[in-house]
C-alpha cells in the first residue's frame, strides 16, 4: 500500500486532470513515476566503494565505462559489505562469449567467506550462464542458461516447480535470456526467505523456504569475462530472520593467496605450483609467506589423496601443526620444543577437503579442524612474528587461504 503523502498526491492529480475536461468526458488514468521509486545504487560505476574482492586476483574484477566486468579467472566471487535481508535488485548483465559457455552468477544471502573445498560462498544462486544446457536421459532439462535460480553449498531452498532429478534447483518456465554479446535484465525479488527472478521483463524462476534468508550479495567469477552495469537495489522491511537463518558475519579475515600465481610467497625449485585456483605440492620444498605474522588466525582448505600416507603441517607465528591422514593432530610450538598430541579424531575426512583453522593469541594456539576444536597448547612466552609456512607432502592440495589479525591476550 503506498504511504499517505502518495495517496494524496494521486488523488490530487487525478482531480485536476478531471476538472480540466469538458464534463461529458471522462478522465483517463494517469500514470504517477515517483523519483527513483526508493532505489539505491548499488555500484557506483567508479569504484568499488562498497565491495569486496574475497578471493581473487586483484584484476580480475575491474570497472570500465560504468560497468563492472569479470575476467572469470580465478574463480571465486566479490562480494558486497553489508548483508541484505529483503529487497529488489536490479541489474544488467552481458557475457562475451557467443559460441563457447559463458559461466557467471548473481549470489543471494551468502557467507563472506567460500565454503569448505570450494571458491564460492553457500547462499542461493541466480544463474548467469549462456551457451550450455542439460537434459536427463528422458530429454528433460535439468539445468539451463536461462535463469534457473538453486541453492548452493550447504543452502536450501525449495523451488516453485519440482526438479526433474529431485534437486534444489528451480528452471525457468521460459526461455527469454539472450545469448551472448547481448545484454540481458534481472529483476530479483528477494523476501522472507522467498526469491522471484523476472528476466528481460517476465517472472520464470523462483524458490522458497530458503536457508539462509539473510546475508551479503556477491557476483560469481566462474571462468569467462562477464560484464555487469546499472546494479541498484530497493530493500524491504524485515521479516526477522532467526539467527540460524542468518549468513555469517564477516570477522576480519582477508584473502593472503590470489589463486593465480605465488604473489606474496615463496618456494625452492618450483616445488609449489598454482593451478584452478589451488596451491599444489610436489613434496619437496616449504612454501613460505614473504610477510610475517604473530597474533592471529589462519584459515586454508586441504586436501590430499584418499590413501595417501602423508602429514601435512602448516606454522603460523612460530606455532606448528600437524595432521596425520589419519586423523592424528600434533601441536609444537617452536620456541620451546613443546608438543601436545591429540587423540585420535574423525573429523579429518581422507581424500576430502578439509578446512583447519589455527588461531594464535599471544602464548595461546588452538586449532580446530572441520569446525571441531582439536587441540591446545600455551608457550612459555609468546613466539616472535613470522611467516606462515606450508609444509610439502605428496599430493597436497591448498585453497581459501585467509587471514585476520587479533589483539595480544596478556
Amino acid at each position: 500500500m503506498l504511504p499517505l503523502h502518495r495517496l494524496l498526491a494521486v488523488a490530487f492529480l487525478s482531480a485536476a486532470c478531471a476538472a480540466l475536461l469538458p464534463a461529458t468526458e471522462k478522465p483517463k488514468s494517469v500514470a504517477i513515476v515517483f523519483a527513483a521509486d526508493d532505489f539505491k545504487p548499488l555500484f557506483n560505476g567508479k569504484d568499488f566503494t562498497g565491495w569486496v574482492n574475497v578471493n581473487c586476483h586483484p584484476d580480475t574484477f575491474f570497472i570500465k565505462d560504468n560497468t563492472i566486468i569479470t575476467t572469470g579467472k580465478p574463480t571465486g566471487f566479490l562480494r558486497t559489505e553489508k548483508q541484505y535481508e529483503n529487497f529488489v535488485l536490479e541489474m544488467d548483465w552481458m557475457h562475451v562469449n557467443k559460441k563457447e559457455v559463458g559461466n557467471s552468477g548473481l549470489f543471494v544471502w551468502g557467507d563472506p567467506l567460500p565454503a569448505v573445498g570450494t571458491p564460492y560462498t553457500r547462499g542461493i544462486e541466480v544463474q548467469v550462464l549462456v551457451n550450455l544446457e542439460y537434459k536427463n536421459k528422458e530429454g528433460k532439462v535439468t539445468a539451463s542458461s536461462h535463469g534457473d535460480v538453486f541453492a548452493i553449498h550447504g543452502a536450501k531452498c525449495v523451488p516453485d516447480r519440482p526438479h526433474p532429478g529431485g534437486s534444489m534447483r528451480c528452471i525457468p518456465s521460459e526461455y527469454r535470456a539472450k545469448g551472448g554479446g547481448e545484454w540481458n535484465h534481472y529483476k530479483v525479488t528477494a523476501n522472507d526467505g522467498v526469491i522471484k527472478l523476472e528476466v528481460n521483463g517476465k517472472e520464470v524462476s523462483g524458490v522458497s523456504k530458503c536457508t539462509p534468508r539473510k546475508g551479503y550479495l556477491a557476483l560469481e567469477s566462474e571462468g569467462a569475462e562477464c560484464h555487469f552495469k546499472n546494479i541498484k537495489i530497493k530493500e524491504l522491511p524485515s521479516t526477522n530472520p532467526k539467527p540460524e537463518e542468518t549468513a555469517t558475519v564477516w570477522a576480519g579475515h582477508k584473502s593472503i593467496f590470489n589463486g593465480l600465481d605465488l604473489k606474496g610467497w615463496k618456494t625452492a625449485d618450483e616445488s609449489w605450483k598454482v593451478a584452478g585456483g589451488h596451491l599444489k605440492s610436489s613434496g619437496k620444498a616449504l612454501l613460505v609467506s614473504d610477510a610475517k605474522y604473530a597474533t592471529g588466525e589462519l584459515v586454508f582448505d586441504w586436501k590430499v589423496p584418499a590413501k595417501s600416507s602423508e602429514e601435512i603441517a602448516a606454522s603460523l607465528g612460530g606455532t606448528t601443526v600437524t595432521v596425520a591422514t589419519g586423523g592424528k593432530v600434533k601441536i609444537g610450538v617452536v620456541n620451546t620444543q613443546l608438543v601436545v598430541e591429540s587423540v585420535e579424531t574423525k573429523v579429518v575426512k581422507p581424500g576430502a577437503w578439509n578446512r583447519t583453522v589455527l588461531t594464535f593469541e599471544g602464548k595461546m594456539a588452538t586449532v580446530r579442524i572441520n569446525g571441531e576444536a582439536v587441540g591446545k597448547v600455551k608457550s612459555e612466552n609468546a613466539p616472535p612474528a613470522g611467516p606462515i609456512v606450508f609444509h610439502p607432502a605428496e599430493g597436497l592440495e591448498i585453497m581459501n587461504v585467509f587471514y585476520r589479525e587479533l589483539k595480544e591476550k596478556k
